[in-house]
Formats: C-alpha cells, structure tokens, sequence
C-alpha cells in the first residue's frame, strides 16, 4: 500500500542503545521479548514526545530500518505486586536506528477544541520540537529504553535492508483506538499482517480494512482539561 505524503509530514529519525516493542494486549507480565520490528503504537508515542495536543492524532505513514536486526538478552528484576522482586529475562532489540515519516490530523471528537485547529501552528511547533529533540523524553517501547530524535531526510543513507526483499513478519500488535479518539467509551486493540518490504514498513493507518479491531473493555473518556501547556510550552 502506498500513502500521498501529506504536507504537514513530520520526518525524522529515532535511534538508541536499545529497544523493547511487545504486545501489551496478550502479554502481560512476565519475560519480555520484543518483536523485531517497532510497533505503530511505539512510534506514536514517540511523534507524541516531540510535540502533542489533544487537537489532533499522529498517523504513522512509514518506517525504515536503519541498523541489522539485533537481539540482547538481559536478567530483570522486576517488581512483583504481592511484594519484592522477581527475576525474569527481558530480550531487548540493540543499537536500533530508524526513519520515520508522520502526519497529524484533526481529532474531530474533541468538539471543544474547534477553535485550536490551526496547521500551521501545531507544524511549525513540531518541527521546532524536533530539533530541540523533543518536548518530553523519548522512549523505544519502555521507559528502561532511552532514545533520540532529530531530522532527516527519509530515505536517505544506506541500510543493509536495502535489498532484502519482501519478509512477513504474522501478526502483529498495531495499536490501541482510545475512547478520546474513536467517540466511543470502549478500549480496542489493533492487530494487523506485518510485512517489510526492502527495509521499510507502509503501516495501514487505523482505520484501514486490513487492520483488525479486538474489544478489550470499557473505558470512559479522558475529561477536557482547563490546564495545559501552550504551544512554547508553558502552562495555560
């Protein structure tokens, strides 16, 4: 599938020592291993760490693999809730490097923002975010996971997955649909077919037909907030 790269595109490229990206919807707790390849959801939430209102929603359009696929496994002790430690082996994904192309568009569920939609602006602010390397600290799929952003150029550079093919990776966690942006007060999980295609992934956005919805539970909405931060990132 093929997306028009809309113009209030964001670009840039996502790196760090390590990498966690799981499926937080069928397994919880225990060891952790992560899938080879970034989740939308994760990339989500790192377009949300540069710049993020409740006005509008990130749509992940593509990711490039920029790093061989590489695994470390390391003992965790992590905090049992009846009491203490357990002990546990999380397999993160090392030295990881990625391109990613993102757009945002309106969340037509939050009415009592109407006034807020303003494209430029909210561009102008991400892009000025970016190269500060983010409103709020960068995370690859967990805290424990520290990552950087700055600009780039998509498609730029070399990759050893240039030639590589097409590769199917089954079924994958896609994301989750929050009440505050599907106008529902119910909680769904997103799954889809991976594939990679030379490198890089063309992620169907989430309401595509190809993505399949689970129901997980019900939820209510966040309420609208009086309080904030502006876009110089100051409170309101």
């Amino acid at each position: 599938m093929t997306h028009a790269t809309p113009r209030n595109s964001l670009t840039f490229e996502v790196s760090g020592r390590y990498a966690l990206f799981t499926d937080p919807v069928t397994r919880v707790g225990g060891e952790k291993c992560s899938y080879h390849l970034p989740t939308y959801e994760a990339l989500k939430g790192i377009a949300e760490s540069i710049y993020w209102k409740p006005t509008f929603t990130w749509i992940i359009d593509k990711v490039r693999l920029m790093e061989p696929i590489r695994t470390e496994a390391k003992n965790i002790k992590p905090i049992n809730l009846a009491g203490g430690n357990s002990l546990a082996t999380y397999t993160y994904l090392s030295k990881v490097r990625y391109q990613i192309i993102a757009h945002f568009e309106w969340n037509l569920h939050r009415k009592d923002l109407d006034h807020d939609r303003n494209e430029g602006k909210h561009f102008n602010v991400a892009q000025r975010m970016l190269t500060k390397g983010g409103r709020r600290d960068i995370f690859l799929g967990t805290r424990e996971c520290q990552g950087y952003v700055e600009p780039c150029e998509f498609g730029s550079g070399q990759s050893p997955h240039d030639e590589a093919g097409e590769i199917a990776y089954g079924l994958m966690f896609h994301g989750f649909d929050y009440p505050d942006t599907i106008g529902k007060s119910e909680l769904y999980g997103r799954f889809w077919h991976a594939i990679i295609r030379n490198g890089i992934i063309d992620f169907p956005q989430p309401g595509d037909p190809s993505v399949i919805r689970r129901f997980i539970r019900e939820m209510l909405p966040s309420p609208p907030k009086s309080v904030g931060l502006n876009e110089k990132g100051l409170f309101q």
